[in-house]
């Protein structure tokens, strides 16, 4: 990958030169030395890692900024880090977020139990005992990898699942299409829900440069919202459902089916998630456009599987389902955001 190349500080002086790339200081240079600055183009070997060339912009920029007269460092920093994002071509342009440091795992381990601790009988409004303690795992890793931000992203999923899944609640039971355990979600639907999410942040945390993780991170739990209001407003309100493999007319809850109501919902939702990781700095317009895309897509794909061919095969569960439309809303919108980049 290239990003475009930052100017190093070539400081000129009688019988000296002081031209290195992380130079900190031009000014003392030229306050000790006299002569001149002027900025020149740094060159740069033509195989350079990810984590050398942003820290090689980050110096240049910090140098240039020095030059003019700029000797803030928290302005040149928060400069030359801006100017990083707004430059680069390929998935850094995509992450807003990308040289902020994760907080790590004994972070998210002392943010995440006390939220548990003491949101329990929220938190239990939604979740029977076995998937309280398995979603604990979700939540240390997504608040290690992402932050309080990337943990907003989860509350936001639970949160608005939690109460489309209440919608009608009664209705939907008498129809024999509610969700089992009153809505309560176990073991199975947290491993659907959250399996990419918590790849995402293993990744982050073990390469955050190699891939862009939080915009899988956010592309999954858009298209899983997505799957979870457009099924749940499709079961409470949907006039017209139709099997989205044939459009053939079917009873509201068949298996692959869609209707008005709940798609434009689930659009909605998809929308909501990740407009909000775009104005919390999580993605950029580029990777908004790849979440909003990638969700759309897998959401679609998992209407179709449910379709053709759920039915037919013992295995794929609703469960196995969720897991394998995530994981493609996540790997879709990692591609797009290198692609579109």
């Amino acid at each position: 990958m290239t990003v475009q190349a930052g100017l190093a500080v070539q400081c000129v002086a009688p019988g000296r030169a002081y031209g290195h790339p992380a130079s900190p200081s031009p000014q003392r240079w030229r306050d000790q030395h006299g002569g001149s600055c002027r900025a020149q183009a740094p060159t740069r070997p033509p195989s350079t890692t990810i984590s050398t060339v942003l820290h090689t912009e980050e110096l240049s920029m910090r140098a240039r900024a020095a030059v003019q007269g700029n000797d803030s460092a928290q302005t040149t920093t928060m400069g030359c880090r801006a100017g990083i994002a707004a430059q680069g071509s390929g998935w850094p342009g995509a992450c807003a977020d990308l040289l902020r440091p994760s907080p790590g795992l004994l972070a998210g381990l002392v943010v995440n139990s006390l939220v548990y601790l003491l949101g329990i009988r929220i938190l239990r409004k939604g979740l029977t005992w076995v998937g309280y303690s398995s979603s604990w795992v979700l939540g240390t890793l997504s608040y290690a990898a992402f932050g309080y931000k990337g943990y907003l992203i989860v509350c936001l999923y639970f949160i608005l699942g939690t109460l489309v899944t209440k919608v009608r609640m009664k209705q939907k039971e008498a129809e024999g299409i509610a969700e089992k355990r009153s809505g309560h979600r176990s073991l199975g639907s947290v491993c659907g829900s959250g399996f990419a999410g918590i790849v995402c942040a293993i990744g982050h945390l073990l390469a955050p440069q190699a891939l862009p993780w939080q915009v899988g991170f956010v592309a999954s739990f858009c298209s899983k919202a997505a799957d979870t209001v457009s099924s749940e407003i499709g079961k409470a309100y949907g006039s017209q459902a139709y099997l989205v493999s044939t459009f053939r007319r079917v009873p509201r809850g068949t298996e692959g089916a869609v209707s008005l109501e709940g798609s434009l919902a689930g659009l909605a939702a998809v929308i909501g998630i990740a407009e909000f990781a775009l104005l919390t700095h999580q993605v950029t317009g580029t990777g908004a456009g790849a979440v909003v895309v990638a969700a759309v897509l897998a959401n679609l794909l998992e209407s179709v599987l449910g379709a053709t061919i759920q039915s037919k095969t013992g295995w794929l569960t609703n469960d196995v389902m969720n897991v394998i439309q995530i994981s493609c809303a996540a790997t879709a919108a990692m591609a797009f955001a290198c692609r579109l980049a």
